[in-house]
Formats: C-alpha cells, sequence, structure tokens
C-alpha cells in the first residue's frame, strides 16, 4: 500500500480496541508504528496520550493516529500544538480531502462512531492521500500564523 510511513498512534480506553485492530492493519501495509498507549482498557484521560503523539507527529515528521470515544476530545487537544492538523473523520471522502486540501498530520476516529471495517476504509483512504499544495498551501499557511 503506497510508501511505508512512520505512524505513532495513541488513543484512551474507549479507543483502545479499534487502536489495537488498526495497529494489526497498519503492520500489515507496511509501516512503521510508534504505539504510545493505552495499553489496555482501564479509563484514562485521552489528553495524556493526545499532546505526546502531536509532539512525536511535530518532531519528527510522522503521521498520527488518535483514537477515543468519539474522536472529538483527541481531535482538540492534538490541535493545541502548532504544526499539527488533526482532523476528525467518520467517512472515507472526508479523509482523503482532509490529506489533500488541510495537509493533515494526524487522523482522529471515534471508536463508539465507526467500526472496525470503516475505520480501515477511513485510514487507508488518509494514508494514501498527499497534500495539493497550491491554492491550499496559503489557507493551510493561514492555520499555523493565526
Amino acid at each position: 500500500m503506497g510508501t511505508a510511513a512512520k505512524i505513532v498512534v495513541g488513543c484512551d480506553h474507549a479507543g483502545f480496541p479499534l487502536k489495537q485492530a488498526l495497529i494489526e492493519r497498519l503492520q500489515e501495509w507496511g509501516h512503521q508504528v510508534e504505539d504510545l498507549g493505552v495499553h489496555s482498557a482501564d479509563r484514562v484521560d485521552y489528553p495524556d496520550f493526545a499532546h505526546p503523539v502531536a509532539r512525536k507527529v511535530v518532531e519528527e515528521g510522522a503521521l498520527g493516529l488518535l483514537v477515543c470515544g468519539t474522536g472529538l476530545g483527541m481531535s482538540m487537544a492534538a490541535n493545541r500544538h502548532p504544526g499539527v492538523r488533526a482532523a476528525l473523520c467518520h467517512d472515507v471522502f472526508s479523509a482523503s480531502m482532509t490529506r489533500a486540501h488541510n495537509d493533515a498530520n494526524v487522523l482522529c476516529l471515534g471508536a463508539r462512531v465507526v467500526g472496525v471495517g470503516l475505520a480501515e476504509a477511513i485510514l487507508r483512504a488518509f494514508l494514501q492521500g498527499s497534500f495539493e499544495g497550491g491554492r491550499h498551501a496559503a489557507r493551510v499557511a493561514k492555520i499555523e500564523n493565526s
């Protein structure tokens, strides 16, 4: 599946089962995965995992994957970091477009919103997408320079 990438992954307790399934798929697709947790379904706070993933994405130029119950909390926490453009996606089209038009570098998913099959399709579209630049570059720059 395309060029292998480094994917930094994190989740909270609600996202743990989906994260595990997506890590397996990422590895099957040949990607290098760094799992920052959680490593069980014990209750945790999502910012404790969103922030380390966001930092790694910025520091290493990696892509990120964050999973919580809705994906909302993870996306809010990750987007607090300059250089992170975290996108909450519930469909394949949005995942593809956020890479093409927004240069998104973190995909957020809601484990209580999408099932494993749809999550895999969304993840595939996100990873296969690439930034188109052009007229979108100035818009993305405005995100960082606000």
